[in-house]
């Protein structure tokens, strides 16, 4: 399919590699790793938490593969979406689609949902006074701003992205070389007694409530895939965006997990009311350059965060439009904005 026309319904091909890899990497990371690593360390216990984020990147690889090769095959708007209708076409008809879509309208909100909680949590950062009613409130101006800005052109969307994967590289980049700057391999490397015991039951819990923690880490590797119809030679862009992104992002989580432990004590990570155990790059940039630097690294985790959302739904928004189209959902989803040969997002039922 590397050179498959356009698709009809008004979507254009307008993505291509680096956009592509932009947008699954920012749906990865997002805000899970800053939020994720005093979790992935009190799950397993201590510094062996690494294990956690290597053991998910190869069980995302294995994924990865298969919705590679999905999606260079059947490039179309919906993923999942369009493999059970043809997967299933001669056997269950619009059953199985149907309930995909229906499925993909609760999942995917709740998985952005955590994205939100994030930048609630990292604002509280900045906001020691901020409170329940405050936060919520602001999480619901996050989710309007998200759809407000999606309701554009692919091709502002593609600029957008790439400007806020720009700020997800320069959060996670400053994090990292802060900590680099005062890392002590002592606090990074010394693990507690049978830390690495395979024998004991310890070790395995760990592993299993780690290894959890770091799927959804790198949840949003096939974030293109639901976008196949707005990809360029989708049938070499659409692997190459899942591998890499998931190989990029596999290094950056390494890099921050490591570093995060060689600056804070991990015991630290693991006490409810220390900073460390919720805003835990933040306590990296106070500790190593101070206030000022913290704040301001906080900022473009904030952002980082809002990107997470926004590239989230934007993959998710394709699920409902083409089981619009094909009458297994409202139809008034079906339609696009005026411009249809350069808009993306649905209209929604009023329209």
């Amino acid at each position: 399919m590397s050179g498959s026309p356009p698709p009809e319904g008004g979507f254009v091909r307008r993505v291509g590699l680096f956009q592509a890899t932009a947008i699954n990497m920012s749906q990865m990371c997002g805000i899970g790793p800053f939020v994720t690593i005093p979790l992935m360390v009190a799950a397993f216990g201590g510094p062996q938490a690494v294990i956690g984020f290597v053991a998910g990147a190869i069980l995302a690889l294995a994924d990865g593969l298969v919705w590679a090769e999905m999606g260079a095959a059947m490039p179309g708007s919906g993923g999942s979406y369009v493999y059970l209708r043809q997967a299933f076409q001669y056997r269950t008809g619009r059953l199985m689609p149907f309930l995909f879509v229906w499925t993909a309208m609760l999942f995917i909100p709740l998985i952005m949902s955590t994205g939100v909680v994030g930048f609630v949590q990292y604002l509280g950062y900045l906001a020691p006074d901020l409170g329940e009613t405050s936060g919520d409130l602001i999480g619901l101006g996050v989710i309007a701003l998200v759809v407000l800005l999606l309701w554009r052109g692919i091709e502002n969307i593609a600029r957008i992205t790439a400007v806020m994967w720009a700020v997800m590289i320069a959060a996670v980049f400053l994090v990292i070389v802060a900590a680099a700057s005062d890392f002590s391999a002592h606090l990074a490397f010394t693990y507690p007694a049978h830390a690495f015991d395979l024998g004991s039951n310890h070790f395995w819990l760990g592993f299993a409530g780690g290894l959890t923690i770091g799927i959804y880490d790198y949840l949003g590797y096939n974030t293109t895939a639901y976008m196949g119809a707005e990809i360029k030679d989708p049938g070499r862009t659409l692997p190459r965006s899942i591998l890499f992104s998931i190989v990029g992002i596999m290094a950056i989580y390494l890099m921050l997990q490591i570093g995060t432990l060689g600056v804070i004590d991990w015991h630290r990570m693991t006490n409810v009311n220390d900073i460390a155990s919720t805003s835990v790059a933040s306590a990296v940039l106070e500790k190593t350059w101070g206030k000022g630097a913290a704040d301001t690294v906080t900022v473009l985790i904030l952002i980082t965060a809002f990107a997470s959302v926004f590239t989230g739904l934007l993959g998710g928004s394709r699920v409902p439009y083409d089981a619009a189209r094909e009458r297994v959902f409202f139809r008034p989803y079906a339609s696009s904005t005026p411009s249809t040969a350069s808009r993306c997002w649905a209209s929604p039922p009023w329209a």
